[in-house]
């Protein structure tokens, strides 16, 4: 499977919107590198047809697109890979639908789920939600301490999630973290391009000072 994440640090999940394409192109100017679309409200059809509409401006950008659950459609709509949660379809199915070729993300949230994950045929893996989050509602926030032990153990790239700001990412570098899931502070952005940005340019600066000698 190689790498397919390689160096990439700054990873936008986003449900869907009427302004989704613009959205996402304002995001990736900013310094976004890797996109997820994550909705769970809508049917069949009409997330093949966003997931669609993601892909094109996503390609054109050279950044991977991810559809979140759904590898059938994820195959369908042209997406780099699939991201499934430990609800979801067991990542074996989602590489069989998919080939050996695309990203398959798993969702960790324990020490088990990370060591079972490294048994799995994934490529990456996401950490946490360190802060609840109304994302994920019910589940509970895995602190930093989860980070440590990710960043022990972990033999995959992973992405670090819930609360992810640029006044947050010096303490999750601190912990062990070079990589990083937004939500919110971009989606409920009034300026997305620009919140990338600033964002984007913490995370640089604080891994910069972390692994300065």
């Amino acid at each position: 499977m190689g790498d397919p994440i390689g160096g990439r640090r700054l990873y936008l999940c986003t449900g869907d919107r009427p302004d989704l394409a613009a959205f996402l192109a304002a995001c990736i100017r900013g310094g976004v590198d890797i996109v997820q679309l994550r909705d769970k409200q809508l049917e069949a059809l009409p997330l093949l047809r966003r997931a669609e509409a993601a892909v094109t401006v996503c390609r054109e950008a050279g950044v991977p697109f991810i559809l979140n659950d759904r590898p059938d459609l994820a195959l369908a709509c042209g997406a780099d890979g699939v991201h499934v949660g430990q609800d979801d379809v067991p990542p074996w199915v989602a590489r069989q639908i998919l080939g050996p070729d695309a990203i398959v993300g798993r969702s960790t949230h324990a020490s088990s789920e990370l060591l079972t994950a490294a048994r799995e045929p994934v490529d990456y893996l996401s950490a946490g939600p360190v802060n609840p989050t109304p994302t994920k509602p019910g589940r509970p926030g895995t602190g930093l301490g989860y980070l440590v032990d990710a960043a022990r153990h972990a033999t995959l790239p992973w992405f670090v999630t819930g609360g992810v700001t640029p006044a947050t990412v010096g303490a999750m570098i601190e912990a062990g973290a070079r990589r990083f899931v937004v939500v919110r502070y971009l989606t409920e952005s009034s300026d997305p391009e620009g919140a990338a940005r600033s964002l984007r340019n913490g995370i640089d600066e604080a891994a910069a000072w972390e692994t300065a000698p």
